[in-house]
């Protein structure tokens, strides 16, 4: 578990610019209306180039893929999601675009003890922690420091509080025995 929230490591020398204009269109309302084809191009850009190239990495921001079983189907269900870097895991948001209701993948997220979850070519089973209280309030600030958009997309959603979860590597047992 961390103890203590970490500032996401910002690399020193050359800005990727098209970070800045992704942080900047993320904080655009009309950009929340494209949201279906900005999910479709994300999709297929991860298929077509096997999970090495995603918009949002292009943007310069990190994502992951998280993989649950449905709530109530069991059926795997995989959603690449904006995380921001925490420890050894990742935080991921339930800002559902700004919508009033939470996304489908968080009511899955918060039924599941564990996820698999995929950073680029580097797959692992991971803890799933949705948060509350002063932890949360300490994360969200963390949350829209690496991504402002988040305030707008919460005025959007009528001011929904936005589940956090967050994602830390499993750590294996270790079993004694008896002599």
């Amino acid at each position: 578990m961390n103890s203590a929230p970490t500032t996401p490591s910002r690399p020193r020398g050359l800005r990727n610019p098209l970070r800045i204009l992704a942080r900047w269109l993320g904080t655009r309302e009309w950009v929340m209306r494209m949201a279906p084809i900005i999910i479709w191009l994300e999709s297929h850009l991860r298929g077509w180039t096997g999970n090495r190239v995603s918009l949002i990495g292009i943007a310069g921001l990190q994502s992951v893929q998280v993989t649950v079983p449905g709530r109530k189907s069991g059926t795997p269900r995989t959603t690449a999601l904006l995380c921001i870097p925490y420890g050894d895991g990742y935080i991921v948001t339930g800002s559902n675009w700004g919508r009033p209701e939470h996304p489908t993948w968080s009511v899955n997220l918060r039924a599941a003890d564990e996820a698999q979850v995929k950073a680029g070519s580097h797959e692992s089973r991971m803890s799933v922690r949705m948060v509350t209280g002063d932890e949360r309030e300490n994360l969200w600030k963390l949350v829209v420091d690496y991504w402002p958009g988040y305030l707008m997309e919460h005025r959007r959603s009528g001011g929904r509080e936005f589940r956090l979860f967050v994602l830390e590597p499993t750590r294996p047992t270790t079993e004694f025995r008896e002599s």
